[in-house]
């Protein structure tokens, strides 16, 4: 599928949550999987006709219970299916993750539409990251540093399990193409692209 046409291109908002130094993930399980427990941050699928910072907001309360304010944009990530050959899923499947700070307001508890593996929620310290199965693993030295309250270092990270970042150049035309296609539209998300 390498350089055929993607069949299905799905952006999706990620939400980086941190509170009292812990971070807001949900807890995932796969049915017969020997391994445990894995983690990653609560968000999901971009709805037609939504903005990205109104799709955080929503998957988040209804994965987690939890209300949160979007803030400004840390990282963009790809993952390419078609690169992954023993995976059981399309090969034409190809998701945009924008990964959002974001402010916790409030728990309601009222989280309703969990994802299909999703078995809890969770709030974790910086310092256990590592020790978890946590997706994607290649985003957790930005997260240890962005908890700690460093630098969140370059945006847009590339397929983290595949490559290495890209430079400034492929970068900027990753966030070209995201605006023409109207991904990004929300002057909060713009906030993040100051960095080079």
């Amino acid at each position: 599928m390498k350089g055929g046409a993607t069949k299905r291109f799905r952006p999706s908002a990620k939400a980086v949550v941190v509170a009292d130094g812990k971070l807001l993930v949900t807890r995932n399980r796969t049915p017969a999987d020997p391994d445990p427990d894995w983690y990653i941050l609560p968000g999901g699928g971009q709805h037609l006709g939504e903005t990205l910072d109104a799709t955080l907001v929503r998957e988040v309360r209804e994965e987690t219970g939890v209300e949160v304010i979007p803030g400004p944009l840390l990282w963009i990530r790809e993952l390419i299916v078609a690169l992954r050959p023993d995976w059981p899923f399309d090969p034409g499947d190809h998701v945009l993750e924008f990964m959002f700070a974001a402010a916790y307001v409030a728990d309601h508890e009222d989280g309703h539409e969990e994802d299909r593996y999703q078995v809890g929620v969770e709030w974790v310290a910086v310092d256990e990251l590592a020790d978890l199965r946590f997706y994607p693993s290649g985003v957790v030295p930005s997260l240890r540093e962005y908890m700690n309250g460093g630098s969140s270092g370059p945006i847009y990270l590339g397929d983290t399990s595949l490559v290495r970042p890209l430079h400034s150049t492929q970068f900027r035309s990753c966030v070209s193409r995201c605006w023409s296609w109207g991904v990004l539209r929300s002057e909060s998300m713009l906030v993040g692209f100051q960095r080079t």
